[in-house]
């Protein structure tokens, strides 16, 4: 059962392998085959195959295991598998005979036959023998596999016969073929197969084959298989070519011929061979390693295959070469590298062509090893050729080895470059040829393009040369340096006309009126015209320009990095910080000196008298003072010593002060230009800063009697210096001595010096001494301008290069201190250096004594700038006008320079300022005696300065408590003007201005019921000064208002009235006749761009909140002529009584000609274009507008309009001459009005300055029938509605007009810009969309329905009135009809948040029904019916769904707008306290009686 069940063990056959063996001399010098045969078989893998096999051994060999004392071999077993599927194991033995490598004869062993008897035995037994591997397992068989031969004895199964049919070594092929004939006759005694193997067919001889063949043939069922070891051909096929015939059941063996056995062979190699190499392939670092690699891709199927059919050694082989390719491919890379990087050498080291042009290529070698740069391009290798270093290893170093150079290829670059440097000299002269020809053509302007261009150029010979690329780039540059020169200029044009920008305050916003006037100003200019082509840049720099100028800080300054701000602070920080640190070094040992150094100056032998007399007062060197004991060391220099600088300051000699002693004129002269000197040589050589702040002390020195009546002039001219030079004076104590000196003036020096070592200490000292900032003395603000051409350094030098400078308080990055003695007194002086925009929210905000205000002289611009904020500075400030240029020659010399320093000495002496000069090229200028009279100017005026700017701040104060009037822009001036009353009194007014200067009292901001500010738009009654602070007010006939109940809200009209009532009126009463012209109108609030009412027209209660209750408090207009109870209750009478017989401070430009001139040449110019009577009409018409007004003089008011210039005696005239010239003229005015009324059409001004194709087109052509709303109108509202409903004042608090224009602008290049991506406000916004409306040609509410909709507005019934406006409404054009439901269901969502944005329907209506309805303000008749068509609006709004929208009644408080008008305008309601306005105002009659309470508040 057992024996049933076991598998069949796989069939067992032996294989016998002979041949001819023997000794060299039987077979030659190499063997026949069999082991390479039995090798290949057994181990078919490249690496386990070995082509050599000894047979001589040692008799230790032999006598191994492996051979066993046997002349057979044992090769181990392959297993085989049929095609049956049956496997079989094929043990195979080889017959040879070993020979004896001493005696070269066969090894004796245990069978003693010879070898063809040996070789046909079919029983082998050799115990314990082991498998033969190769020669190298002998002796060493514990190092290879150990396999014995199964159970020590085989019996052969068949004979593989071996024939070298190769060419042999030493051996004859017949003596081989004998010998095979000779075994072959015993193996067939054996009866077993036998198949001849071929061996050796690749270097097979055929001759030999054919004669093997035939023997073959002449044998029975004898195979001839050729075979090759070395190329493992049919080796395989001969072992199963045996087996099959052993095995009976097996087919006829299939012999294949070699040469198809071999192409099989090979092609199988070839195909690996390209699998391996694609394996290889994948490395690309030629630094990889065969064992890295081999190990990585050991696992690959095409490498195993590769490696078995070729070994590793070919593998390895393989590798190596494509490393090498990948090295050499490096390498080549690095040096196409090179070459490239050679011209870029070439232009750094040898870039001057006069240099190289006639340089050989090993001169210029040399040449380039010279350069200091040759390190950075080249590298010289210790080692050469450089590709053999590692040097191809640093991809970093990008160095060109020099070696390199020997190349012919580098020798040929060089050449190349030579040729470049050539034709690019003549390219690039011939560019610059082009440019001049380009600069020469006067027609070329800014911004033209280079085709209009072109056909001018043609034929110059320099465009011929050059490429087209070339000449547009030519031309490209001369644009770009022409548009910024023009571009430049028109900036410096800017500045030069500083009067027309800086009239507004600091962050207004210019409106379109201002715009206008701006470009009706520069457009006369050629350099406004120079940019016409570039007419949005032009526009840009206009606009950035006025942002600067109404925001202007040193980060948006238009000179950048050049701004005054940025290089002061860097100076005063760099300066003071070098300054206090050398003090430091100087003085750290002030507080307990020992050790005094004084160098004594003086003439005639006098320093070294006084040096003495100080030895003879003191013990070997040491003087007593003040209970200490002090080291002197004493250096006496006389007037004729050469050497005056290096004995003052020496390295072993640093003195801490210097005594300067003179007894006549001529060594006081002496002394003068000796300090003079020494402070100059010092700031001029810079070896110490601190040498020129060396404490000088003046001594007067005793005279003989014959000399002492000069005593007292030397002492008048000793104290004189000693002022100029800041320096102490000690004088001749009164008495007689008999000395020169007295131990009294020893004593004075010393202490000073002392006190003037200890005093620089303390201003260095970290602690915390230095005065407080509120401590200064007088401050005062040295005003520059940016990016004039000339040093801060210069400027600040007097203050600098001062030993009395020291830094400011912490914080004041721009300000520094100085200690000077002005009069008696030493005075602490705080100067603050800022740029002019800096400057000006310090002349409006803060206390300032006096300003240095500096011009360069090369420069219009900076007198232009000077010009505009001299204008606005109150002339009781005193005024250092410094211009700046380089030496006293160019005033002479250039006459540009004369007119401006001319022009600037000039204003000062109108306005009785001090003038100086700085130059560059001198250092007497640099000194601080240049400020010391303007600072006791100062001084002198510094009480009255200050009382001036405390009294403004205490009725700043008194408006503010009063929550009505916010601060003034410079910080509490008045506004109000006053003259005394006094016949008496014989003090002319302002020779440029008879008003003096403020006279109105108009805020510029209120605040809301939150306590938020709103801007308060007054009437347009004059565009120049409505809104302004310093102006007039016109003269504006008197009517008497009566009060209207329950009104609660601020009217701003009423201001005017309230400005123009202000100031005592003539002393002559008269009865004021009611007005017919009345507006009603109740409005808390005007925005900027709504109602334009008529002069005169005011409101009797204001509404303000209040603070602590937050509830409206009601003001009453209670102003009357001689009520002066209240005034001294409240102190105010007495208050006025202090500064009876004072003129209220002016503007410098009042009193100046040249300045007021220039500011009223603007008004002129911007308005030269009218006619006079078109002068008066434009004149209201600005008055109309948005503009905030510019601070002009008041004479300049269109309302009177001006005529007469400087010289118009209407400044003089009585106030008889004035009413007779007001009233004949406003009849000239009417009678040509009335002239015009019948072809007058009413065409609003247009607030844009840029043409449009979309704004202001009719808007017809702005809608669809699938559109019919505007899609401006739509993004607007969708914006206003996602984004800010809820805001505060919407529709009333103006937003940023420049906004508002840019926001039509990118509208009107691109429809689908996005106003959420343009960064706007939502006041911004609504003003965009309210200027739109008000841009249309026709006003959406037609002009022909405004009759009706009055009429209708009178029903009484509300509900007969409502159904009478809604058929108005549908007689609307269907295109107005459905914008304005559109505008008016937006206005009721917004007034559904009033709650929140405290916008009801009435506010908006009051916001709104101007900009819908467009009425004619002109026209008085039209004037009666605002307040109806302001309701009438007002209802749309409340009733929108009832109007548009089929919608119910809403029950509403019924509006006052429904009532017939009164028949008297003025008596509207019951008075309670009646305004009494003063008749019109005269300036030289305003006087400074006011109430103490006139607003009726207290």
């Amino acid at each position: 059962m057992m024996a049933k069940n076991k598998e069949p063990r796989p069939p067992s056959y032996a294989i016998s392998v002979i041949g001819l063996s023997g000794t060299e001399k039987d077979k030659g010098n190499c063997g026949v085959g069999k082991s390479c045969l039995c090798n290949r078989f057994v181990r078919s893998k490249a690496d386990e195959y070995y082509p050599e096999h000894t047979s001589v051994l040692s008799t230790i060999d032999f006598g191994g295991r492996v051979v066993n004392n046997d002349h057979f071999l044992y090769w181990g077993d392959v297993t085989q598998c049929g095609e049956d599927g049956i496997d079989c194991k094929i043990h195979v033995i080889e017959q040879t005979e070993f020979i004896d490598d001493q005696t070269f004869l066969p090894h004796r062993s245990t069978n003693l036959q010879p070898y063809i008897k040996r070789a046909a035995a079919t029983k082998l037994q050799s115990a314990e023998k082991l498998m033969y591997i190769c020669t190298d397992q002998l002796g060493l068989e514990q190092d290879f596999e150990q396999k014995q031969m199964p159970e020590g004895k085989l019996n052969i199964d068949g004979f593989l016969l071996c024939i070298d049919v190769s060419q042999g070594c030493n051996r004859k092929f017949d003596d081989q073929l004998k010998f095979v004939n000779n075994l072959y006759v015993q193996l067939s005694k054996s009866k077993k197969p036998i198949i001849i193997a071929a061996t050796k067919c690749d270097e097979c001889v055929e001759h030999y084959l054919r004669e093997v063949q035939a023997f073959a043939s002449n044998k029975k069922n004898l195979l001839v298989v050729e075979t090759s070891a070395r190329f493992n051909v049919n080796v395989e096929t001969c072992f199963t070519a045996l087996v099959q015939m052993m095995d009976k059941t097996r087919g006829k063996p299939k012999i294949i011929p070699y040469l198809d056995a071999y192409k099989t062979q090979r092609q199988l190699v070839v195909t690996s061979t390209d699998k391996f190499e694609k394996l290889v392939q994948t490395v690309r670092d030629y630094h990889a390693t065969w064992k890295t690699v081999s190990n990585k891709l050991k696992n690959h199927p095409d490498y195993e295959e590769y490696i078995n059919l070729e070994g590793t050694k070919k593998a390895k082989n393989t590798f190596s070469k494509h490393i090498e390719q990948l090295k050499q491919e490096h390498i080549r890379k690095r040096r196409d590298e090179y070459i490239n990087t050679l011209p870029r050498a070439f232009n750094t080291l040898l870039s001057n062509l006069e240099e190289i042009e006639h340089l050989s290529w090993s001169e210029a070698l040399k040449l380039m090893e010279k350069r200091p740069d040759f390190q950075l391009c080249f590298v010289v290798l210790e080692k050469t050729p450089w590709d053999e270093t590692d040097h191809i290893d640093k991809v970093n170093d990008r160095r060109i080895p020099f070696d390199l150079l020997s190349t012919l290829e580098a020798e040929k670059v060089y050449q190349n470059h030579v040729q470049h440097l050539i034709s690019e000299k003549r390219r690039v002269e011939m560019k610059e040829k082009f440019k001049k020809t380009l600069e020469k053509i006067q027609f070329i302007s800014p911004g033209q393009p280079w085709e209009e261009v072109m056909c001018f150029v043609m034929e110059d010979e320099a465009f011929k040369y050059i490429t087209e690329a070339d000449s547009r780039e030519v031309y490209s540059r001369h644009q770009r340096e022409i548009v910024e020169k023009a571009k430049e200029e028109f900036q410096e044009m800017l500045f030069e006309h500083s009067e027309l920008f800086y009239d507004l305050d600091l962050n207004a916003t210019p409106s379109s009126d201002k715009m206008s006037e701006i470009h009706a100003v520069l457009s006369e200019e050629p350099r406004y015209k120079a940019l016409q082509k570039l007419a949005p840049d032009r526009e840009s720099l206009l606009l950035k320009h006025i942002g600067f100028v109404y925001h202007p800080t040193k980060e948006t300054c238009l000179s950048g990095q050049n701004c005054m701000d940025i290089k002061v602070e860097q100076l005063l920080g760099r300066s003071l910080l070098q300054l206090d640190h050398g003090r430091l070094n100087l003085y750290h040992d002030s507080a307990n000196i020992d050790k005094v150094n004084i160098f004594i100056l003086g003439k005639d032998g006098l320093a070294q008298e006084l040096a003495n007399e100080i030895r003879t007062q003191s013990t070997d060197d040491e003087y007593a003072l003040d209970g200490k004991i002090y080291e002197l060391d004493l250096r006496p220099v006389d007037a004729k010593s050469p050497y005056l600088l290096s004995h003052l300051w020496t390295s072993a000699f640093k003195p801490h002060g210097c005594f300067c002693v003179f007894n006549s004129i001529e060594s006081l002269t002496f002394i003068g230009d000796s300090i003079t000197k020494i402070r100059t040589e010092a700031s001029q050589i810079r070896r110490d800063k601190y040498m020129a702040s060396l404490p000088f002390t003046l001594i007067l020195a005793n005279q003989r009697d014959s000399a002492s009546k000069h005593l007292p002039i030397l002492r008048h001219q000793g104290q004189q210096l000693a002022n100029k030079l800041q320096c102490p004076f000690i004088d001749v104590p009164a008495g007689t001595y008999p000395r020169k000196f007295n131990e009294a003036q020893i004593k004075q020096a010393l202490r000073g010096v002392l006190e003037a070592v200890k005093h620089n200490f303390d201003v260095v000292s970290p602690m915390p001494t230095i005065k407080d900032l509120s401590e200064a003395d007088l401050r005062i603000v040295m005003c520059a301008m940016c990016g004039d051409p000339f040093s801060v350094d210069l400027i600040l030098s007097p203050f600098l290069d001062s030993h009395s400078c020291s830094a400011a308080q912490a914080g004041q990055n721009n300000s520094l201190m100085l200690d000077k003695i002005i009069g008696e007194k030493r005075r602490r002086i705080q100067i603050t250096i800022l740029s002019y925009h800096s400057s000006i929210g310090v002349r409006k905000d803060e206390l300032v004594h006096g300003y240095i205000l500096v011009y360069s002289a090369k420069r219009k611009a900076s007198m232009g700038m000077l010009r505009a904020f001299l204008s606005e500075v109150q002339d009781t400030i005193p005024v250092q006008l410094v211009a700046v240029t380089d030496s006293q020659a160019d005033f002479f010399e250039i006459e540009a320079i004369k007119e401006l320093m001319t022009e600037g000495e000039h204003i000062a002496t109108e306005i009785t300022a001090k003038f100086t000069a700085l130059y560059s090229l001198s250092q007497y200028h640099r000194q601080t005696e240049v400020f010391t009279l303007f600072f006791s100017d100062v001084l002198e005026k510094k009480n009255m300065i200050e009382n001036s700017y405390m009294s403004d701040s205490t009725r700043e104060a008194t408006h503010t408590s009063e929550d009505v009037f916010l601060h003034s822009p410079r910080g509490g001036a008045l506004t109000y003007n006053y003259y005394p009353d006094s016949e008496d009194d014989t003090e002319a007014p302002p020779p440029y201005s008879p008003m003096g200067d403020d006279v109105q009292l108009i805020p510029k901001d209120r605040f809301d019921l939150e306590g938020n500010e709103y801007p308060v738009h007054s009437t347009p009654l004059n565009c120049h000064d409505h809104e302004r602070n310093h102006k007039v007010p016109p003269p504006i006939k008197p009517k008497p208002v009566a009060l209207k109940p329950n009104v609660k809200k601020l009217d701003p009209n009423l201001l005017k009235t309230i400005e123009a009532g202000i100031g005592k009126p003539r002393k002559t009463r008269t009865t004021l006749a009611p007005s017919d012209d009345l507006d009603q109108s109740d409005n808390y609030a005007e925005p900027i761009d709504t109602i334009f009412k008529h002069r005169g027209v005011t409101d009797d209660i204001y509404a303000i909140p209040d603070d602590s209750q937050n509830r409206m408090i009601k003001i009453r207009n209670s102003f009357t002529i001689n009520n002066t109870q209240g005034d001294e209750e409240n102190g105010f009478a007495d208050r006025m009584s202090k500064t009876h017989g004072e003129r209220r401070p002016s503007k410098y430009k009042y009193k100046s000609k040249t300045l007021f001139i220039k500011a009223k040449s603007y008004y002129r110019r911007a308005h030269s274009d009218a006619s006079d009577d078109e002068a008066f009409t434009t004149s209201k018409t600005k008055r109309k507008g948005r503009h905030r007004g510019s601070e002009e003089d008041p004479l300049l008011s269109p309302v009177e309009t001006w005529k007469g210039g400087i010289d118009n005696p209407a400044i003089t005239s009585d106030q008889e001459l004035d009413d007779k010239k007001m009233k004949k003229k406003t009849q000239k005015v009417k009678e040509d009005k009335k002239q015009k009324k019948k072809t007058k059409t009413f065409n609003p001004p247009t607030r844009r300055n840029w043409e449009s194709n979309y704004f202001g087109m009719p808007l017809q052509d702005l809608v669809t029938p699938e559109k019919p709303i505007p899609l401006f109108v739509e993004k607007c509202v969708d914006f206003i509605e996602d984004t800010g409903l809820c805001t505060e004042g919407l529709y009333r608090v103006s937003g940023n007009k420049t906004d508002q224009d840019n926001i039509q602008k990118q509208f009107d290049q691109d429809h689908n810009i996005s106003l959420e991506s343009m960064d706007v406000t939502v006041n911004a916004v609504a003003g965009a969309l309210k200027a739109f409306f008000a841009d249309l040609p026709d006003p959406l509410i037609p002009y022909s329905l405004h009759p009706e909709l009055v009429e209708a507005s009178k029903i009484l019934d509300k509900t007969e009135r409502l159904y009478e406006l809604k058929e108005i409404v549908k007689k609307f054009h269907p295109v107005n009809y459905d914008v304005f439901r559109y505008v008016i269901t937006h206005l009721n969502r917004v007034s559904q948040q009033s709650r929140t944005n405290l916008m009801t329907a009435d506010n908006l209506s009051i916001c709104f029904w101007p900009t819908l309805m467009r009425p004619d303000f002109e026209n008085r008749e039209f004037l009666s019916t605002t307040k109806i068509l302001q309701s009438v609006i007002e209802t749309f709004i409340q009733q929108c769904q009832f109007f548009f929208y089929s919608g119910e009644i809403l029950e509403t408080s019924d509006s006052v707008a429904h009532q017939p008008p009164p028949s008297n305008p003025v008596q509207m309601v019951d008075p309670i306290i009646p305004l009494q306005l003063p008749p019109p105002l005269q300036p030289q009659l305003i006087q400074p009686q006011l109430q103490a309470d006139p607003l009726g508040i207290i």
